[in-house]
């Protein structure tokens, strides 16, 4: 287990690099976002995906959202309208997870067999930096049905030593999660209230 030590809105590029490298060889990474500490595999590898669910303890039948670095790049991953995509657009970057249906790009490990995917894109720097070559999970860093902890130590004493590399940013300032709101419904529902506020009309 490696730790390394980051600024969350000017990381270091060699340090980003170096966190990519151990992505792209199936490893896991604990980030920073803009609400709690997320855990991280690339989403093109399945090995890693099954790797993450059994650090997490987690069914296979509760899915993970991922994390991309721009709004623009939904459409790749996702179906968006003309209207959920404004909608979206006025939340993201931000401390929320939208629902939206997958495109066939997506890894079924990753919906639970669903045909929907919830997408991250936090409003820091390094969760946009980190995922800039490829897609990354969004998930919290915590065993499955257990709250997160807000610091390293307290996280490493949950999880134990299986994350491959540490991006520490500090305690996280909002311990809350993000807001969930699945647009494949209309109106949007709001499927977790965290640290996003949104008003559906």
């Amino acid at each position: 287990m490696e730790i390394i030590n980051i600024q969350a809105q000017n990381p270091d590029k060699e340090k980003i690099a170096r966190a990519i490298e151990v992505l792209k060889h199936g490893g896991i990474i604990l980030y920073p976002t803009d609400t709690i500490y997320g855990l991280a595999v690339d989403i093109n590898n399945e090995s890693a995906i099954k790797k993450l669910y059994s650090l997490k303890k987690r069914p296979f039948n509760k899915p993970i959202s991922i994390c991309i670095s721009d709004v623009d790049e939904i459409s790749k991953f996702a179906y968006i309208t003309p209207g959920i995509q404004k909608s979206v657009f006025k939340l993201l970057p931000g401390p929320f997870t939208i629902i939206l249906e997958k495109k066939s790009s997506i890894s079924s490990l990753l919906t639970a067999g669903t045909e929907k995917i919830g997408i991250r894109i936090p409003d820091i720097n390094l969760c946009r930096d980190l995922c800039l070559e490829f897609p990354i999970t969004s998930t919290s860093a915590n065993i499955s049905g257990l709250i997160p902890k807000e610091s390293i130590e307290g996280i490493i004493h949950q999880l134990g030593d299986k994350i491959d590399l540490i991006l520490n940013a500090g305690m996280v300032k909002n311990n809350q999660p993000s807001t969930v709101i699945d647009f494949t419904v209309k109106p949007p529902k709001i499927l977790r209230q965290g640290a996003g506020k949104y008003q559906i009309y």
